[in-house]
């Protein structure tokens, strides 16, 4: 309970924060909308002239725009630091933290907040209510795969991250990483081949943020829950392992900071 008090004490802050500037922040959030829906046109204008792929509609596609753009807005706004943690480590600015009786990792994530994710958020939402699979068990399984999407985009990026610690700075290997999740998490799973399929479960696991759970969505099997759930806790438990085992090796930045 104190740590959850704590994370909320955290997001109100980052809240706070934005509020100051809220004129910025209402805009971040308009222009995601603006450009996830000008970047689904395509899909549109693709599934009017063929109709379907492989048993996959524009309905379909709608959906799995939600879950991966809700994942990845949740993702941004409550745990932004999540795309600059190799920097953090890279500079030695995790001295403020391990200088908190606070969990490091929670800490350094959720410390920081990218505005622009409330607007995935809201896409994503939308994009899911009017994709034809809004019922109340169906929102229930929307909410599940979010919430395993989330876990998964922070811990693969957390693990890419926390090879700062052996190797320097990975910004350009995390945004490598990450174009690559996103790029893939949006596209259905029936256009590739097993090999690939394998490779977008596993090392790059794109299908377990966006194609899994919307296959969840669309119909219940314990298979797909399963797939979700295990990846979302291996993923997890593998960038705690990651982090902790790197935080050994992590030498001070000696230098005096500000967190604000």
């Amino acid at each position: 309970m104190k740590t959850l008090k704590f994370l909320f004490a955290l997001w109100k802050a980052n809240l706070q924060a934005a509020m100051e500037f809220r004129a910025a922040f209402i805009t971040q959030i308009i222009f995601m909308i603006v450009n996830n829906g000008v970047y689904f046109i395509f899909w549109v204008l693709y599934f009017d002239k063929f109709g379907n792929v492989r048993g996959w509609t524009v309905n379909d596609m709608m959906l799995l725009f939600g879950i991966a753009a809700t994942a990845w807005g949740a993702s941004a706004y409550f745990f932004g630091n999540f795309t600059t943690l190799g920097e953090i480590i890279a500079n030695g600015r995790l001295d403020y933290y391990l200088s908190l009786p606070k969990p490091i990792l929670l800490h350094v994530l959720a410390s920081k907040s990218i505005g622009s994710g409330m607007g995935d958020i809201l896409y994503g939402v939308a994009s899911f209510a009017i994709s034809g699979y809004f019922t109340w068990d169906g929102f229930l399984r929307f909410f599940l795969g979010v919430t395993a999407g989330v876990c998964i985009f922070i811990s693969f990026l957390t693990i890419i991250q926390s090879l700062s610690f052996w190797i320097g700075n990975t910004v350009a290997l995390s945004q490598v990483a990450l174009s690559a999740v996103l790029t893939f998490s949006l596209y259905p799973s029936a256009l590739f081949n097993t090999t690939t399929k394998f490779i977008l479960l596993t090392i790059l696991p794109a299908a377990l943020v966006g194609n899994v759970p919307a296959e969840f969505v669309r119909s219940f099997s314990w298979t797909s829950l399963l797939q979700i759930t295990a990846g979302a806790v291996v993923f997890l438990v593998f960038a705690m392992i990651i982090f902790r085992s790197g935080l050994r090796r992590y030498e001070s930045g000696s230098a005096i900071q500000v967190e604000v």
